[in-house]
């Protein structure tokens, strides 16, 4: 999860994904993945999507971040599992992934929520290493 305007947005987000979702037209959901709104107002509270299709191994991986005035209601965890459960209405895709800081915070606490489980770490190459969360996309 993350506040779009802090600086750990910065070190948790790609720039290169932010902008892209920023400056979509397309309506692509692995490419351009989707804004959080409220159903009751419309008010946007954050951003949810994939970094791109599914890789040649059936490997997607999500990333969604809150506004910092509607972090803690909820709505990170649900657009982890509502991508999650995009992600697997497709038969391609066998792995769902997801990256955060290497410490314990509140997307590592979402994550597990979410069925996910700490594989490994990775490197990001701005964010430098990161723990790496994986779930299978159907229970197998």
């Amino acid at each position: 999860m993350y506040n779009r305007s802090s600086p750990e947005a910065k070190a948790q987000v790609a720039p290169e994904w932010l902008a892209r979702v920023d400056n979509s037209q397309d309506s692509d959901p692995w490419v351009h993945g989707f804004r959080m709104v409220l159903r009751r107002d419309r008010t946007e509270v954050g951003r949810c999507g994939f970094t791109g299709p599914r890789d040649a191994n059936g490997i997607v991986e999500i990333a969604y971040g809150v506004d910092e005035e509607f972090c803690g209601r909820g709505y990170a965890t649900e657009a982890a599992m509502g991508l999650s459960a995009y992600a697997s209405r497709d038969a391609r895709v066998r792995v769902i992934r997801a990256h955060t800081l290497p410490t314990e915070n509140a997307s590592t606490h979402i994550l597990r929520k979410c069925g996910f489980s700490r594989v490994g770490e990775s490197v990001d190459h701005e964010a430098g290493i990161v723990w790496r969360w994986e779930k299978a996309a159907r229970p197998g």
